[in-house]
């Protein structure tokens, strides 16, 4: 299994980006993926839950309404748009795939919003 994020970098308050993670070594269509976010002197916290048919069925309320979770199963990749970012979303992100009881993660991604 392999996760790689992309995307990320400083954007002002208010901005948007758009992460990718891409993935490969498993059966990609068969498998919920989730992105997580890990602040600086704060635990990992999960953000959003996408399934395998593309269903976003989890948000954070810390990001309801202002992130969106896609995926592209013919890409083998899910997105996740931030849109409306605040300083307080300043994290490491990551996308994570739970397979039969093992948490895979990518390397993680720097996203930063500060003006």
């Amino acid at each position: 299994v392999q996760l790689v994020e992309s995307g990320g970098g400083l954007v002002q308050p208010g901005g948007s980006l758009r992460l990718s993670c891409a993935a490969s070594g498993f059966t990609f269509s068969t498998y919920t993926m989730s992105w997580y976010r890990q602040a600086p002197g704060k635990g990992r916290e999960l953000i959003a839950t996408i399934t395998s048919a593309g269903v976003s069925i989890y948000y954070a309320d810390s990001v309801k309404g202002r992130f969106t979770s896609s995926r592209d199963n013919a890409e083998n990749t899910i997105h996740l748009q931030m849109n409306g970012l605040k300083p307080e979303d300043t994290a490491v992100y990551y996308c994570e795939l739970l397979k039969e009881s093992r948490a895979y993660w990518g390397q993680g991604i720097q996203v930063t919003v500060s003006s």
